[in-house]
């Protein structure tokens, strides 16, 4: 079965777009469905929400997606008001209500309001859709949990990491909103009674679930790049605003780089075994996790498209631009002095939160070169 993964990242998410309108030009041209298994983190889960809608007709996704990064601005998604300043007190010192810097309403219409709910059960009863997952945080514990909606032949997962929850369900728009709740920037969102906020958290790349879920080929679209960081100065302490991006980072980015090696680990161990012990290799390794009640090594052949321009320093030229046409002594004009850190060449903490057309253009058109790029990839994943 063929997955596709997408990770979580904020207003990154328009890089995901751009490779996915890419590679959605490439399934148009081959009959049914383009993938058996959606999963997706943060900013991932809703675009993961929006291709399982649209599984069967992967131009309409494609127009929607376009849509929606071509016409943001961030005045309009990124909305501090009434409610949000009265409740700076319980987002600090916590309370009976959840708060949140912003109002997360804008991003959900936006976002939310372009995906047909109800077709994502309609493919999955009819069988064009083999499931689709969406990882939250669980507030209290602190746990991901993973929302899973499938076909009712595809076995539910005998074993899951211990730190793990699976719950079945029907996905709806709050489990996705959940899963993108940045903490701090969104409010937590309440699920069944309890609390849930930014799967990327602890699982920024839900690799896992498709895997368990019986995936033996993955197109992972990624968030972080694979450059080099660029450095800060090494006279000067960094801001509050330079740290909370690399904390950002280190919860929304690093983990694709651990879990795409431990990926490509197992891939050489399974390989090497083969060439060692013979062509059985594989079948007698899983025949012993069945015996043990335990999940089977399997080879899982990997489509990897992460961006090839450090997304930091492209966010830091578009709040450049964007301080310098916004009103003195507005809340913008000071959510942009706060990100704009000038202490390095990027900026990371803004690009998560830049919102605005031309610098998600301009992240749509990288993930459509990057895409482009590896193409034959893609291809070899379409046609298995």
């Amino acid at each position: 079965m063929r997955a596709v993964v997408l990770s979580g990242g904020g207003a990154r998410g328009a890089y995901e777009a751009g490779a996915l309108s890419y590679v959605l030009g490439l399934a148009a041209r081959r009959p049914g469905p383009w993938a058996d298994i959606v999963s997706g983190t943060s900013v991932g889960a809703l675009t993961g929400a929006l291709l399982a809608a649209h599984i069967d007709t992967p131009l309409d996704a494609r127009t929607t997606l376009d849509a929606v990064w071509d016409d943001l601005e961030l005045e309009r998604v990124l909305r501090i008001g009434g409610e949000q300043i009265l409740g700076l007190r319980r987002l600090i010192l916590g309370g009976a209500k959840p708060a949140g810097l912003f109002d997360p309403r804008p991003l959900a219409r936006i976002v939310g309001g372009g995906i047909p709910w109800p077709r994502i059960t309609e493919h999955v009863a009819a069988g064009r859709l083999g499931a689709l997952t969406i990882t939250a945080t669980h507030v209290p514990t602190g746990r991901p949990t993973v929302f899973l909606q499938r076909r009712s032949d595809l076995a539910h997962p005998r074993a899951t990491p211990k730190r793990n929850t699976l719950t079945d369900t029907t996905i709806t728009l709050d489990h996705t909103l959940a899963s993108a709740a940045i903490p701090l920037l969104f409010p937590p969102v309440r699920i069944g009674g309890d609390l849930y906020c930014d799967g990327g958290l602890r699982q920024n790349t839900p690799l896992d679930p498709a895997v368990r879920l019986g995936a033996r080929d993955v197109l992972i679209i990624a968030l972080a790049t694979s450059k080099e960081p660029i450095p800060l100065a090494s006279d000067r302490y960094p801001s509050a605003a330079f740290l909370l991006g690399k904390v950002l980072d280190a919860f929304l980015l690093d983990h694709i780089t651990s879990d795409v090696d431990e990926l490509r680990r197992i891939n050489r161990f399974l390989a090497d075994g083969a060439a060692t012990y013979g062509d059985d290799f594989c079948a007698r390794m899983a025949e012993r996790a069945q015996r043990a009640s335990s999940v089977a090594f399997v080879p899982v052949r990997e489509a990897l498209v992460q961006p090839s321009e450090n997304i930091g320093a492209i966010a830091a030229s578009h709040v450049a631009r964007l301080r310098r046409q916004a009103r003195r002594f507005t809340p913008m004009y000071a959510l942009l002095s706060l990100i704009d850190t000038g202490e390095a060449e990027g900026s990371d903490l803004a690009s998560y939160l830049l919102f605005d057309r031309q610098y998600t253009r301009e992240l749509v058109a990288l993930g459509k070169h990057d895409a482009a790029a590896n193409a034959s990839a893609i291809e070899a994943f379409l046609d298995r």
